[in-house]
């Protein structure tokens, strides 16, 4: 097992929505560590925010477990081109569809292409989110709530409507939650409302899919190291982030990316309405 970065990591801050490059120590995503083993073979997976971070992990992991991947992203371009990259590295096909999801029209837009690129959709990855931090209420604006809330949740809505017309039995929609559904960062209040949100919207909308036999989880990942750490938080809190978790580190995105993988294959066929946490020991529901 590889040894992982532990905190204080040095003083860095970078434009929302951040880039991978730039990052130090730089993210894990699991390029050189992981192994496929059939899992998703043939599979077919849309998933948002697959340029750097969570979603980059979880395309790797899905490529090399036989799947192809679309990967939505807003406009870091040169993090996605490395994501397709990587999903063609493991010989499996890749779709980059840039925009924002927050816009119902390019959500739909982008479940049609992913679609017509690869005939269905066996799994869709609602992961991209926005956040940004606001230590005082009233420096929250209207717009930047809405952003939020646009982002993070309503998207969330559009893509598994749309998606579903596309989706067969079997089929599994994965939602990205956050240990602030449970343990809201003071911080983060928009951000942490919206993930609190997903949770509720995934058990739901795995009963209302249920006999439909399209599977509906979440995971609720803790304090993992991605750009939107260094973007979007204060020096101080990006120096020690993952401090405050029982191991004492952040999480990599590559040890988020194999309960996505679990949760799309057979062997979880009976699990729908369910979010794991992966939060480095801090108490999740």
């Amino acid at each position: 097992m590889p040894r992982r970065p532990e905190p204080p990591y040095p003083e860095q801050q970078q434009p929302m929505p951040g880039r991978t490059a730039p990052m130090d120590p730089r993210p894990d995503h699991g390029e050189d560590s992981y192994v496929g083993h059939g899992r998703l073979l043939d599979r077919r997976a849309l998933v948002t925010g697959a340029d750097s971070g969570i979603g980059r992990a979880v395309a790797i992991a899905y490529a090399r477990e036989g799947a192809d991947v679309a990967i939505s992203y807003l406009d870091e371009h040169e993090d996605a081109e490395e994501t397709k990259r990587l999903v063609e590295d493991a010989g499996r096909r890749a779709i980059l569809l840039p925009g924002d999801i927050s816009d119902p029209a390019h959500a739909r837009a982008i479940v049609a292409q992913t679609a017509e690129g690869f005939g269905r959709i066996d799994i869709l990855v609602n992961n991209a989110a926005h956040q940004a931090t606001f230590a005082r209420l009233e420096d929250i604006s209207d717009e930047e709530w809405q952003v939020t809330f646009a982002t993070n949740i309503h998207s969330m809505f559009y893509l598994a409507k749309a998606a579903v017309a596309h989706m067969k039995p079997g089929s599994s929609i994965i939602n990205t939650s956050s240990i602030n559904a449970e343990d809201p960062s003071e911080l983060l209040l928009a951000y942490a409302t919206t993930k609190g949100a997903i949770y509720n919207f995934t058990a739901g909308l795995g009963k209302m899919l249920a006999d439909r036999k399209i599977r509906v989880n979440a995971v609720a990942p803790g304090p993992i190291w991605t750009p939107l750490i260094p973007s979007t938080m204060p020096v101080e809190k990006v120096k020690n982030f993952g401090s405050d978790t029982p191991i004492g580190r952040a999480g990599q995105p590559a040890e988020v990316a194999p309960p996505y993988v679990w949760l799309a294959s057979d062997e979880a066929s009976y699990i729908t309405g369910a979010t794991i946490p992966v939060t480095g020991g801090r108490a999740f529901l």
